[in-house]
C-alpha cells in the first residue's frame, strides 16, 4: 500500500490534535513545528480534512484547528478517505488497461485476491483509531523522557 506524504502529514496532525485535546483551537504553525511538518503544506492538508469534515477551524488570533470527532471515533481509513478519497475504488479501475487476451487472463485471476487485499487493508485502517495512534505517541514519549533522566 503507498500512503502519500500528504496523507501521512494527515495522520500525524490528527494525532497531535488528539494530544493537544483542549477546549482551545491548536494553530497549524504549532503542530508544524511540533512535527517539523512543512506549515504551508500542512495548512492545506489541514483545509483538505476541513471541506471532509474531519477537522473543524476557528479563525482570529485564538483560532486554529479541532478534531470533529472524538479521537476514539476517528479512524485512519477516515483520514485517508478525506485526503486520499475512497479507499476501496471500483474493480481494477486504477490498473493500466489491458490490449491481449493473455493480460485480460492475468487479470481475471488475480482481480479476486487484490480485492481481499484492499478489503483487508480497509479493515485495519478502519480499526486503528487516532485515539490509539495517540496512546502510542504518549507510550513512545514516555520512553524517550526516561531516557534522558537515565
Amino acid at each position: 500500500m503507498k500512503v502519500s506524504l500528504r496523507a501521512t502529514y494527515g495522520i500525524i496532525a490528527a494525532v497531535d490534535l488528539a494530544l493537544h485535546d483542549a477546549e482551545q483551537p491548536v494553530c497549524a504553525k504549532s503542530i508544524a513545528k511540533r512535527q517539523a511538518i512543512p506549515a504551508r503544506f500542512l495548512e492545506q492538508v489541514l483545509h483538505a480534512m476541513k471541506k471532509a469534515g474531519v477537522v473543524t477551524s476557528q479563525r482570529g488570533a485564538q483560532g486554529g484547528y479541532v478534531l470533529s470527532r472524538k479521537p476514539s471515533e476517528l479512524s485512519v481509513a477516515d483520514i485517508l478517505d478525506a485526503l486520499e478519497g475512497p479507499l476501496l475504488s471500483g474493480n481494477g479501475e486504477a490498473g493500466p488497461k489491458s490490449t491481449s487476451a493473455r493480460a485480460a487472463k492475468q487479470e481475471a485471476l488475480l482481480a479476486h485476491m487484490w480485492d481481499r487485499v484492499k478489503r483487508a487493508e480497509l479493515s485495519v485502517l478502519s480499526e486503528v483509531t487516532v485515539e490509539e495512534l495517540a496512546m502510542r505517541q504518549r507510550a513512545l514519549d514516555a520512553q524517550h523522557t526516561l531516557m534522558y533522566h537515565i
